[in-house]
């Protein structure tokens, strides 16, 4: 009898421990479904995603290259003004040399309606040139800085239906061609390029009435002036046109006091017109037109001036593969950009052309690679041989490696 109570007794206890087993499994599986889905609620977010919910853009790109040259044009031009240091090339000036030129990065949230911004660096060879005074002087053609860090725009914004607001430092209207390597079609920059202003800081209002036409005015320091070199302001004015859609216009002026060769300040215009024709997703064709006149531009010189034609074509012969062909034609009147002289001491007009042909090829989306021959060829003996002497023509090679991201 003692025994089949014991037996009972067991199978009792053994029961309410299931029991109890069971009801503890229940409830931690009732705990733990909740912190699960917690858990994966809190999974870190990656940083495009953060990017995308604030509303911030970031891309930049990567550019480096390598240069030659049958002329030593780190030398400059013949009879140039040793004070003003001109060459003949903007950034791939360079007789036989691999260069990082360079490195941008732009960061930028700019909502349609309210308040925005934009900032974008420049890391590189390039960015000894397009600094601004008081880095270059302004009163020089082609100055270099010895920093290789630019901060080539930094500016607040304003939108408010047909109309935005820029203030602080942002690149020219005025050109074809841009200082980003990944937005030209080329390794190097054309005459024109060189003959514009890089960056303004000052004021900027928009206005797009329509889809069409977008009209441009603004106030600023000057030609490359972070600090401003006088103090009389330059007046912008500009429009874009896009009267069909495979055709579009854009006409820009500058207006006010620019430094002097002779240390002074006087009156600088400048008129730049730039027509686009979209032929087919396969075929476009560009045309410039740049007309620049300065008074007092050098000590009892009188009004400088210069002028100059660009044509493009580009060709995408497949998803892969683009062709881009570019002439120019530049008058340098009175020696005003360039600063060459006649070797007594006066300006000398010198004319020049250059045709260039790049082939580039686009494996993938991030990354193009690109090469370049391109002949330049003066009336004038301006370019300086290795050895000392000079000749009307210049002849360059190019290679080039674009990363984006």
């Amino acid at each position: 009898m003692a025994s089949k109570k014991k037996s009972f007794a067991s199978n009792h206890e053994r029961t309410l421990y299931m029991k109890k087993l069971l009801i503890a499994s229940a409830v931690t599986a009732a705990l733990a479904a909740p912190a699960s889905v917690l858990a994966q609620q809190a999974r870190v977010p990656t940083l495009s995603q953060v990017l995308d919910a604030s509303g911030l853009n970031v891309n930049g790109y990567l550019d480096a290259g390598y240069n030659w040259a049958n002329r030593d044009i780190e030398r400059g031009f013949n009879n140039a003004l040793p004070a003003v240091g001109a060459t003949p090339r903007v950034f791939d000036n360079q007789n036989n040399s691999f260069s990082l030129h360079q490195f941008g990065l732009t960061v930028a949230k700019q909502p349609k309606e309210g308040f925005g911004g934009l900032v974008n660096l420049t890391v590189g060879k390039d960015a000894q040139v397009i600094h601004s005074f008081p880095e270059n002087n302004p009163g020089t053609v082609n100055s270099l800085s010895t920093s290789t860090f630019d901060m080539t725009q930094a500016y607040l914004s304003y939108s408010q239906g047909a109309f935005t607001t820029i203030g602080g430092k942002f690149t020219t209207l005025a050109g074809t061609e841009v200082i980003a390597s990944t937005g030209n079609t080329t390794i190097s920059r054309s005459f024109l390029f060189g003959a514009v202003p890089f960056t303004h800081t000052g004021v900027r209002a928009s206005f797009a009435p329509s889809d069409t036409i977008t009209l441009y005015g603004g106030l600023n320091n000057g030609w490359d002036q972070l600090q401003d070199a006088n103090r009389n302001k330059t007046l912008e004015l500009g429009a874009s046109f896009n009267p069909v859609k495979p055709l579009s216009f854009t006409v820009s002026g500058y207006f006010g006091d620019e430094p002097t060769l002779g240390g002074g300040n006087a009156e600088r215009d400048l008129i730049d017109l730039v027509a686009n024709w979209t032929v087919n997703n396969s075929l476009n064709f560009g045309a410039e037109y740049l007309m620049v006149k300065q008074d007092d531009f050098a000590p009892g010189q009188g009004t400088g001036k210069y002028q100059g034609l660009a044509l493009y074509g580009n060709v995408m012969l497949n998803p892969q593969w683009r062709v881009t062909a570019r002439g120019e034609y530049f008058d340098d009147k009175n020696g005003f950009h360039f600063a060459t002289t006649n070797g007594a001491g006066g300006p000398q007009a010198v004319k020049y052309y250059e045709a260039t042909l790049c082939l580039s090829w686009l494996p993938t989306s991030a990354v193009e690679l690109r090469t370049e021959v391109r002949t330049d060829k003066a009336n004038q003996s301006v370019y300086i041989d290795s050895d000392g002497s000079t000749s009307k023509t210049l002849m360059t090679f190019g290679l080039q490696g674009l990363y984006k991201f």
